[in-house]
């Protein structure tokens, strides 16, 4: 969620940002030119009030004009060389009164539009906007006015290399501020969805470990926003209902188990009493003493499973291949007198996290489950792999398999496939390896075997906070 919802905020205040940087930069850009074209306008005037004087053509001026010609020649030139930019006063129809030095009105383009629009009264008070990456002059015009009527025209021809440059260096400012603003926003973006996905990342944590068996975790309730800190109370308060009903549901089935195995034992004692006054052979009593050993059997199994649910497990470091070899160590002669082969493949060392007790009780519950449904003559193989963050055992037999409807159903309580029900078993051996294996973060799954049989697969964390 975070992936989502972080990308969607930095790109809204990226936008409100750039919004807010563009029209700024804009804007600093027309005041730096505008700056400069005042600047010009205001030269421009001056040398249009020393022109309005010496208007007429320089060979029918008297003497004082003259001199005021030269000087407004000598300050065309000193205006050129500090600062240098072009500047000229121009007859109505273009021919130089006086000027900087040699240069005239251009033909087109923007002095040629500018010296037009003072050609009727009007100033250069707003020429187009020049931008850095555009190498363009910038030429402003004052109209020279006598006795009412224009006369000349004062047109100032300036580079803007520098006035470029300053714009360019505000626009960096403004990028540096937009930059750290950014950054500003970024990191208040991670601390606010930090704040309100916290207790969401802790509601995942806590429905993951109670839905692999660890039903005592909790959500913290601490920091976020008022309705996730409400929603993960009433989180906390159903499991611990669940909890309960869970725990009500493990002791009825353990007491249950416990109460009738006493009435059972006096039954299967008076069933073997009965069977010595019939005949020997008698059908019908071997029937019942089949079906009374398996409910206490079933009992017996039920009471195993209420107590692998209720069992609070202490995961530790184990050798994984070791504790294999012992169990299948164990399983040989049972294997060898059904005429089945087992054996170990993979690694002969191999750590994980488990309880070695009951990790030693699955292995047996699947191993012996391998061994009740492969016939002689067929093999039965256990592997032991390692594989990143955990370790597995893989235990395949020769059976005769399961469909996939029947792969889906088992491990279920109870459960047993319908060609199978001629086996001993009570069909909650494999709901109490699941059980044990769950109560420190292990998994059981199932798949064909090729050609047939089952393959059993036993997960193992290998570390204390997988």
């Amino acid at each position: 969620m975070r992936t989502r919802l972080l990308p969607l905020l930095i790109v809204l205040m990226a936008s409100i940002l750039l919004a807010l940087g563009f029209p700024l930069a804009v804007s600093l850009a027309a005041a730096q030119q505008q700056k400069v074209v005042v600047d010009r306008i205001e030269d421009a005037a001056r040398f249009a009030g020393l022109a309005q004087y010496v208007t007429d053509p320089p060979e029918t001026l008297p003497g004082d004009e003259g001199e005021r010609l030269k000087t407004l020649r000598n300050d065309l030139q000193r205006y050129y060389k500090v600062y240098g930019i072009r500047a000229g006063v121009f007859y109505r129809d273009r021919e130089v009164m006086v000027r900087s030095h040699d240069w005239s009105v251009p033909e087109d383009g923007e002095g040629r539009e500018a010296f037009e629009d003072a050609l009727y009264s009007h100033s250069s008070q707003d020429p187009r906007q020049i931008w850095p990456w555009q190498k363009r002059r910038l030429y402003v015009a004052t109209p020279v006015v006598r006795d009412g009527d224009v006369v000349a025209v004062v047109l100032t021809d300036s580079p803007t290399g520098r006035m470029r440059s300053e714009i360019t260096r505000g626009w960096l400012l403004i990028g540096a501020g937009e930059a750290a603003a950014m950054l500003l926003a970024i990191g208040a973006a991670l601390r606010l969805t930090g704040w309100v996905l916290r207790p969401v990342r802790d509601l995942d944590a806590t429905t993951h470990d109670i839905a692999t068996g660890r039903l005592k975790s909790r959500v913290a309730v601490a920091g976020g926003p008022p309705e996730l800190r409400r929603l993960a109370r009433s989180f906390n308060e159903m499991v611990d209902n669940v909890e309960d009903v869970l725990e009500q549901q493990r002791a009825f089935v353990a007491d249950a188990s416990h109460q009738l195995r006493n009435p059972l034992a006096a039954l299967l004692l008076r069933i073997e009493l009965l069977a010595l006054e019939l005949p020997e052979g008698n059908e019908e009593i071997a029937s019942v003493r089949t079906e009374g050993k398996r409910l206490a059997q079933v009992l017996d199994d039920l009471l195993d499973l209420a107590l692998a649910e209720h069992a609070g497990i202490e995961a530790e470091l184990t050798d994984i291949g070791e504790l294999v070899a012992e169990r299948v160590a164990a399983w040989g002669p049972l294997a060898e007198d059904k005429g089945v082969e087992l054996r170990t493949e993979g690694l002969r060392a191999a750590t994980a996290w488990a309880d070695p007790v009951t990790l030693s009780s699955a292995l047996d519950a699947v191993i012996d489950n391998a061994l009740k449904f492969t016939p002689s003559g067929e093999q039965v193989t256990v592997t032991v792999a390692a594989n990143g963050a955990k370790t597995t055992v893989e235990i395949a037999d020769g059976g005769p398999g399961l469909t996939e409807e029947e792969l889906t159903r088992i491990g279920d309580r109870f459960w047993r496939s319908n060609r199978h029900q001629n086996i001993k078993g009570s069909g909650l051996g494999l709901s109490i390896t699941r059980a044990l294996l769950t109560s420190y973060g292990g998994t059981i799954s199932y798949g064909p075997n090729e050609p047939h049989g089952l393959r059993v697969t036993v997960t193992l964390p290998r570390s204390a906070g997988a």
